[in-house]
């Protein structure tokens, strides 16, 4: 099976038509038939439907796409790696990221990055805990970002300098919104929406006992997706807070969990990771940018405590 078969395969899938698809590959029709058919005969299975001026992918055609898509992926970002060892300047770096606020320390530091190295080529593409580690194990990307604990034996990770604080989006003028803080018992027989990790991770691990009590009326993997039902009136959103617009004039709101409910974001790579020297230098630098962004956060976290202990406000120690 060789690749440029799987790219024959691909193109023909996606345009749905041989012609055009021929076209595109800049070969004749006849050429292109023929090796998608010994493709099929390759594999034993049939891979198209056949009609009069298209073509159709049958389920093992599906299938195949998946595995060719991901193929093709990899050979293509193994030959853009070569061809980019010996350029420190430049370069393509690959990232599967998670929804939080706090991307936006990634972005702000590959953005003083390009001002370095102005030829990086930075792609992104979005997904929950399970679609990133996929594409990152099978060397799609180079880093991921999760929201949850990444495994050690697996991976080398670097932890974001803050964590996600949890709560409940819903419509502004509702009672619960009301309240300062959301406690499990205020969501008993409520319409939830959450994400399907965040639900099975971080709010079982949160409500304990009580998690049977609550009703997921559905899961989103986007925030904003679930929002747009929240105003709707069909149910509230459990979700980081930031993710979504709360300001007034949104018609939502945001309270936390009581007790407080934080998860913490990590970078990962794969161990043993051969980078370019590019993504090395980025990887370099994010280090540095996020050790100093959590050592800033603190000092101001301890300047806040200080400045709240005014002189004469301690109890007296009893006798």
């Amino acid at each position: 099976m060789e690749l440029r078969t799987m790219r024959y395969f691909l193109a023909a899938a996606r345009e749905e038509n041989m012609t055009r698809a021929a076209e595109l590959l800049h070969v004749t029709q006849p050429t292109l038939s023929k090796q998608l058919k010994a493709l099929e005969e390759e594999l034993g299975k049939k891979l198209f439907t056949r009609h009069s001026f298209s073509i159709q992918l049958t389920e093992e055609g599906i299938l195949l796409r998946k595995r060719a898509e991901d193929l093709v992926k990899m050979a293509d970002k193994i030959t853009t790696e070569f061809l980019a060892l010996d350029d420190i300047l430049g370069g393509d770096v690959y990232f599967g990221l998670a929804e939080s606020y706090q991307i936006r320390y990634l972005a702000a530091a590959i953005r003083q990055f390009k001002e370095i190295c102005p030829g990086l080529h930075y792609h992104i593409t979005s997904g929950d805990t399970e679609q990133v580690t996929e594409k990152l194990d099978k060397g799609i990307i180079d880093f991921a970002v999760l929201a949850q604990e990444p495994n050690p034996a697996k991976y080398h990770s670097l932890a974001f300098p803050n964590a996600d604080l949890w709560g409940l989006v819903m419509p502004k003028d509702c009672p619960l919104a009301e309240k300062d803080t959301i406690y499990a018992d205020d969501l008993t027989g409520l319409p939830l929406f959450c994400s399907e990790q965040g639900w099975n991770n971080d709010i079982s691990k949160w409500c304990g006992s009580r998690m049977d009590q609550l009703h997921l009326e559905g899961s989103f993997r986007l925030s904003y997706n679930g929002s747009l039902f929240v105003k709707e009136g069909l149910g509230y959103l459990l979700t980081f807070e930031h993710l979504i617009d709360t300001n007034p004039g949104s018609g939502l709101v945001f309270r936390p969990l009581a007790p407080k409910l934080e998860t913490k974001i990590y970078l990962i790579w794969k161990k043993y990771q051969v980078f370019t020297p590019i993504a090395e230098r980025l990887l370099r630098l994010l280090e540095s940018e996020f050790s100093s962004i959590y050592t800033a956060h603190q000092l101001n976290l301890q300047c806040n405590l200080t400045a709240d202990r005014q002189p004469g406000t301690f109890p007296e120690a009893s006798m």
